[in-house]
């Protein structure tokens, strides 16, 4: 295609996920021509202006830098949180600090062996096992370079952080095994570290196996838009067995290359800031919690602001549980004397004294109280607004169907939709049930979630609900292509609420010859009305969702039956009852 002429207005730096969403071609594509050009990166990497446009001109457009106000703006939800961190800080004072690696991966890939592993060759022979203290993070050294690991393997407590404002980690280490391949987990996983905009490392684990097949994953990887660096991509795959411990070495060296084109900088004498790894409250020593320094110089003494905790730190022990004076950027530290057990995520900050420190926490637990009473849903309408406002220039969605049939239709209808003024991204696509996994990728990226042909698990609703993530579940595609088509265009009609009317306890099950099967039941909260829209669960699994089509008292139809009292409820098309089933009326208004 030709664009002679065609400008295309871009900002100081992109993402090149970014940049081949505004030119309409493929981050593979795009890394390609970049790599031809002598420059290599990843789809989750930055380049700068004059770069993405040597590269635009290739295929026909001129760039022109973008308004200021809007560069700053593009800025905000591309840039590492560590470089938000220290912002303010004076360039010239800015050193390299050890990068902060996190592990994620599918399960029983090998994500704490690996990590075993990895603390193994470092622990020297005499002190085999020595490490009495787990504090959630440590360090290896590497050709006389540090790196710091987050112990906390799992994209659960990696999107935790991340739903929680930090982003503890500069790099993903992404397990994968060489005998099993890609798994949905591991989809789940590079969805996560591509949403937190995080270098994403390959370890092909378990190489040694006989029946692993380190091509196939490659092929894999390359289809999830990893492309392995030994196939022209950008994504380095190291091939390790954490079992035999070979090939860490290979594995910590890349690690040091992918910080090395990350320029991961801090200012040892500036603010000190950093992330709570982990906290608990001991028994004997009070508040324990660790903590990640991610600018400045932690000291004894300081008086520190984590969350709604804060307290004058009273010991600073290392991973080995050593005792030290302080501590400066990546370094992971123990610490006593918090008045308060903060959360995980938590950002934490030195104040000049425990009276700024506690009134900084006064003021937060009245934000908090004020945001739990008028938190509501981000919902499509919300989002509109927000990107008519400026403040959002995409809408993020994770979609959940069926089967995969349904997916790929889904993906490239909803495709489509995003080549307007307003893009859209899909940051997580896969099949079954909306559990709370979903949830909590949608909370830590601000996304909605859509499901087609599923449910949402009980429990994943009341997640959504306490953390106001908007799920819609569509039964026809159209549907769910004209809401988001309406949203795009401002025009979305106001969304249908449910609203629960009763609960009910199935005692036992009878057969009656107008209805079929008939659930005897006992109403134990609110009412049940005849004609309202009716949820049965057997356990936490939904196994029918539709019309209460009868309801009956001793041997009257009724319209409506109230808490306390029996009835019978017939179901439209249904007869798979059971004692013990319960039911959930509900209307839509």
């Amino acid at each position: 295609m030709s664009n002679n002429g065609h400008k295309i207005e871009l900002p100081t730096t992109i993402v090149v996920r970014d940049l081949a969403q505004k030119i309409e071609k493929s981050p593979i594509e795009l890394i390609k021509k970049l790599m031809t050009n002598g420059v290599m990166a990843t789809i989750n990497q930055t380049v700068d202006f004059d770069t993405a446009a040597i590269v635009v001109a290739e295929y026909g457009f001129e760039a022109v830098p973008e308004a200021v106000e809007e560069t700053v703006q593009e800025e905000v939800g591309e840039v590492p949180l560590w470089r938000q961190m220290i912002a303010g800080e004076d360039k010239s004072q800015l050193k390299p600090r050890p990068p902060v690696v996190t592990i994620l991966g599918h399960v029983d890939h090998g994500k704490t062996s690996l990590l075993d592993a990895i603390r193994s060759t470092d622990v020297a022979a005499g002190e085999a096992g020595g490490i009495t203290q787990h504090i959630g993070a440590y360090q290896v050294e590497m050709k006389g370079r540090l790196i710091t690991f987050l112990d906390t393997p799992g994209h659960a407590a990696f999107t935790q952080m991340r739903a929680r404002g930090a982003q503890g980690a500069d790099i993903v280490v992404l397990v994968v095994a060489a005998d099993d391949g890609v798994m949905p987990q591991t989809k789940e996983a590079i969805a996560h570290a591509k949403a937190a905009r995080v270098p994403i490392l390959v370890a092909l684990n378990k190489v040694d196996k006989p029946n692993a097949n380190p091509e196939r994953v490659k092929q894999q990887l390359a289809e999830q838009e990893l492309v392995p660096d030994d196939w022209g991509g950008s994504t380095m795959v190291v091939p390790v067995s954490a079992k035999q411990k070979k090939g860490i070495d290979d594995l910590l060296e890349g690690i040091l290359l992918v910080a090395d084109s990350s320029d991961i900088k801090a200012n040892p004498g500036g603010k000190v800031i950093g992330t709570v790894i982990e906290a608990e409250l001991d028994k004997s020593k009070g508040v324990m919690a660790t903590l990640l320094v991610q600018n400045g110089t932690l000291e004894s003494g300081d008086v520190i602001v984590a969350g709604t905790a804060h307290g004058k730190l009273r010991a600073i022990t290392d991973y080995k549980g050593k005792p030290i004076k302080k501590a400066g950027p990546s370094t992971p530290v123990a610490v006593m004397g918090l008045s308060d057990v903060p959360s995980a995520g938590d950002l934490f900050e030195v104040v000049a004294s425990e009276k700024e420190a506690r009134n900084i926490v006064a003021e937060r637990l009245e934000v908090l109280k004020t945001q739990a009473q008028s938190r509501k849903k981000l919902s499509l309408e919300d989002l509109f607004s927000k990107v008519q406002a400026g403040e959002a220039k995409e809408l993020n969605l994770i979609v959940k169907a069926d089967v995969q049939g349904s997916l790929d239709p889904i993906i490239t209808e909803l495709n489509k939709l995003g080549q307007g003024e307003i893009g859209l991204k899909v940051l997580h696509a896969e099949t079954g049930n909306i559990g709370n996994n979903d949830v909590m990728l949608a909370t830590a990226s601000k996304a909605i979630l859509i499901g087609f042909n599923v449910q949402a698990d009980v429990d994943a609703r009341r997640m959504a609900e306490k953390e106001g993530v908007d799920i819609r579940l569509y039964e026809i595609i159209y549907r769910m292509t004209e809401d988001i088509e309406k949203a795009l265009n401002g025009m979305l009609e106001p969304d249908l609420k449910e609203k629960t009317l009763g609960r009910a306890q199935v005692l036992q099950v009878f057969t009656a010859s107008k209805f079929g099967r008939v659930a005897g039941c006992k109403v134990t909260d609110g009412e049940l009305k005849r004609g309202a829209k009716v949820r049965l669960y057997r356990g936490t699994d939904i196994i029918y969702e539709g019309d209460l089509s009868s309801l009956r008292h001793e041997k009257d139809d009724v319209k409506e039956i109230r808490q306390g009292y029996e009835c019978g409820v017939g179901f439209k098309n249904f007869s798979d009852i059971q004692p013990g089933d319960s039911l959930v009326c509900y209307i839509l208004e």
